[in-house]
């Protein structure tokens, strides 16, 4: 059966002392509190290790922002999936929209660094969507399709079923426009028949798909309603405990 989660993406925000601030007021705000779904928080580098021990691991999951695409070596500045691995993170995200677009990184980039995820007992939050051009020109299902064939594709029935996917509607990171519930349930359904058609049908009801683009208190309790819809990937509403509670509670009965 698939898990509900909801993770937070805090990108390049927060110096550690805030960080860890913030990964201690989550952490004990759900102390003593039952979720209906998973919590994850994906830190900068720098936090990992730090917020691994300050927090419960057991109520909250712990994810590195991206990982290298190398396995060792002279890569000065890079930081591998056995480095992430070693701080006791136990996530890593990797595909975001922004590191497509700024760093370039392309599906043959992207599988390798699934690959490595996996290989150091990393579960990859991957992320897939299309730009704004892309949606108005119809190519959505097209673009989303392309994304998953090309890094994911090449996995094993047994690994595939590691992945947690993130579906991200570019046009709706950062921008206060969200894609409808039933434009989300609509992709989110497609993706699930994309995977079906790959790995059948068991595989594909056992994946969780997140959505991710300006999710908010207002509207987690209407998308995660979906019967596709597995959670969130959280931006900016992660940097803030209060905003970021209510988006866990959506998943209360």
């Amino acid at each position: 059966m698939r898990k509900n989660i909801v993770a937070g993406n805090w990108k390049m925000n927060t110096t550690l002392p805030e960080g860890l601030a913030l990964a201690k007021g989550l952490n004990d705000a759900l102390k003593n509190k039952t979720t209906n779904c998973d919590v994850i928080i994906g830190t900068p580098f720098t936090h990992l290790a730090s917020v691994v021990a300050a927090i419960d691991t057991d109520k909250i999951g712990v994810a590195a922002e991206n990982c290298a695409d190398k396995e060792k070596g002279a890569y000065t500045g890079e930081v591998s999936a056995a480095m992430v691995a070693s701080t006791g993170a136990k996530y890593v995200i990797l595909g975001h929209s922004e590191r497509r677009a700024y760093y370039h990184e392309t599906p043959e980039i992207l599988k390798t660094k699934v690959e490595l995820a996996l290989a150091n007992g990393l579960t990859p939050i991957f992320c897939i969507g299309e730009v704004l051009a892309e949606r108005e020109a119809g190519k959505h299902f097209e673009v989303v399709d392309e994304q998953i064939k090309g890094s994911l594709f090449n996995l094993s029935a047994e690994d595939f079923a590691k992945i947690i996917l993130a579906y991200e509607p570019v046009w709706a990171i950062g921008t206060g426009k969200t894609a409808t519930a039933d434009q989300a349930e609509e992709i989110h359904a497609h993706i699930r028949a994309t995977l079906a058609a790959q790995y059948g049908q068991e595989i594909a009801d056992n994946c969780t798909i997140l959505y991710g683009g300006s999710c908010n208190a207002s509207n987690a309790k209407e998308l995660f309603s979906k019967p596709d819809v597995d959670g969130g990937l959280i931006g900016g509403a992660s940097l803030s405990v209060e905003k970021f509670l209510p988006i866990i509670e959506a998943f209360d009965k």
